[in-house]
């Protein structure tokens, strides 16, 4: 036929049906119905992968459209021009909608769609007649994702070149993209061969920090971008190089994540920042103890270099969680893979501090923020537990609590707790233990679990130091120190109750033992203490409920009867 037949919408079909979640599987030569609406497919041949197409994306096809007795009324492949439109849109009759979903690249298959997916009782006169049946011959050539990126119909992405591996950028990293800007009428707004920016800053307008946020690295993209992520209702002059974008304009924007560097919060509080400049090398990273060898610079904010170290001569070697540097470069370190360089932003407490400081090449003044650029060469990490036998455990994990005794008398508390962690995590499992070893661990266990509710005692981690208490009375039920222990803790989290029982079975055990004694004596003053601010508290409720009128005056001891006292009264 000589019209050009773009398969129309059919008036009287604007509902959205869907298909059912699962599709049917299909053999060459077997046809099938998909969905409950009459709609079959027969496949005439396979497609490639497994893929789909999926609403939104623009998909292209060539088909033939004919009755049921064999009358063609349309044909794309007789125009030599395949048929492009988005699936899932309304812009064709519903049976391709449903139908096409199913289909992956290359594949061919004849569709039979009843008219209720079709053109209904109107038909589509005079090639398409009332109330048809009708079947298309359809190829699915190839279709490009288009996807709402923001979910309100804001940013379309389309992607015209796909990205490499899997990652996306997050809002520290820094990108280097290449874009155009077009207006819906073909004229170039912005453009640039190469520009840098913080994803969370962004730049040009706000759907370039959008859609990098969804792209992989050497990904291209054509976005088509709504005011509301443009420049809105008010537009932009022009500027430069820059063309005026009219208020409401939709733009059309080509953009290509040439790549980017990944900038990470070492710290909690953000005050030591990491950008990768080179990525490394496999997944390991040093732990605590690992020896490590770098290539350092140091340098201040305005340019001037204290330190070099691994450059000209043998690489700086240091022993990770060992103060050998400054904390900031230490726990960086921790983050990074061989061969990473890395430029790191260290603010004054993971530095120098608020004391001026002579190094190898200039001073650091009082309270400086630093740049070290860091180049991780190589380091040999301590044996994972897994590698190790029995021996090797027991004794690695005796290595780690002298470490760990000699921070703690040092007053590094955090770093002792460390210590005493690992030492315990490299004995937890004892099932392939020996007798002999067994009894070996268990009083390892013991003595770190002990030693590191101390640490957290002095850290003020209360809830901490229970549970550790709690696991050598698991192991040993009238161990003292740790019935003292949790005592501690117990009263520090006013828990009165749980104090007093600890310590009543601590001095049933060990009658004439100082310590213990002497903690009894401080929860009975806490209590009292405590009972003196419930009285002063309920006191003044009561001195305020003298001045109200006699029906609030009521209400308001009910109240007080409602609510329990926060603390036992028995000493």
């Amino acid at each position: 036929m000589d019209e050009d037949f773009d398969i129309p919408v059919a008036e009287d079909m604007k509902e959205d049906f869907d298909l059912p979640d699962e599709s049917p599987v299909f053999k060459v030569g077997e046809e099938k119905e998909i969905g409950n609406q009459g709609l079959k497919k027969k496949l005439l041949k396979e497609g490639q992968g497994w893929e789909t197409p999926e609403n939104g994306d623009e998909v292209e096809v060539h088909y033939t459209g004919t009755l049921l007795d064999g009358t063609q009324f349309d044909s794309s492949r007789d125009r030599g021009t395949p048929f492009k439109f988005k699936l899932g849109q309304g812009q064709v009759i519903k049976g391709w909608d449903l139908g096409i979903k199913t289909m992956k690249k290359g594949e061919n298959a004849i569709f039979t769609i009843p008219a209720e997916l079709a053109y209904g009782e109107s038909g589509s006169p005079p090639t398409i007649p009332p109330n048809a049946t009708l079947q298309f011959d359809v190829e699915l050539l190839s279709w490009s994702s288009v996807k709402d990126i923001c979910k309100d119909g804001g940013i379309f992405k389309k992607i015209l070149t796909e990205g490499e591996k899997w990652e996306n950028p997050k809002d520290l990293d820094e990108v280097f993209v290449k874009y155009e800007a077009r207006l819906e009428d073909g004229t170039v707004v912005s453009q640039s061969e190469g520009v840098e920016f913080t994803v969370r800053d962004g730049y040009f307008c706000p759907a370039l920090a959008k859609a990098v946020k969804t792209m992989k690295k050497k990904e291209k993209v054509l976005l088509t971008v709504k005011p509301q992520y443009g420049f809105g209702e008010k537009g932009r002059s022009a500027s430069g190089e820059e063309g005026t974008v009219p208020p409401n304009a939709t733009l059309l924007i080509t953009l290509e994540l040439v790549s980017w560097k990944t900038v990470t919060e070492v710290t909690d509080d953000k005050k030591v920042i990491k950008k990768i400049l080179k990525e490394g090398e496999g997944y390991e990273r040093p732990n605590d103890g690992t020896l490590v060898k770098v290539k350092l610079t140091g340098k201040l904010q305005d340019g001037t270099i204290f330190l070099k170290k691994g450059h000209d001569e043998e690489e700086f070697e240091f022993k990770t969680d060992d103060e050998q540097v400054i904390d900031g470069l230490d726990r960086a370190v921790m983050t990074m893979k061989k061969g990473e360089v890395a430029l790191l932003t260290i603010a004054p407490e993971y530095a120098f501090g608020s004391l001026e400081s002579q190094q190898e090449l200039a001073v650091v003044p009082p309270g400086s923020t630093v740049v070290y650029e860091v180049e991780l060469v190589s380091f040999v990490k301590d044996k994972e537990s897994w590698d190790m036998n029995n021996e090797e455990k027991i004794e690695a994990a005796g290595k780690k609590k002298e470490e760990g005794n000699a921070l703690f008398k040092a007053g590094k508390y955090a770093r002792a707790s460390k210590r005493y962690e690992k030492a315990a995590k490299l004995i937890e499992y004892e099932s392939s233990f020996s007798e002999e070893e067994k009894k070996k661990a268990k009083v390892l266990k013991v003595t770190c679990n002990l030693n590191n509710a101390a640490c957290k005692l002095k850290l003020k981690d209360y809830k901490e130091a229970v549970k550790l208490c709690t696991k050598v009375l698991e192991i040993e039920s009238t161990n003292v120190k740790a019935l003292y222990r949790r005592a501690q803790a117990y009263i520090q989290l006013v828990d009165f109750d749980l104090a007093e029982l600890d310590i009543k079975k601590a001095l049933e055990i060990d009658p004439n033992n100082r310590d213990v004694k002497l903690e009894y004596k401080v929860l009975k003053e806490k209590v009292k203490e405590y009972n003196k601010k419930d009285a002063k508290f309920y006191g003044n409720i009561f001195a305020k409920m003298s001045k109200l009128d006699p029906l609030d005056s009521k209400a308001a001891a009910k109240q007080v009867e409602a609510e329990p006292m926060s603390v036992d009264s028995k000493a």
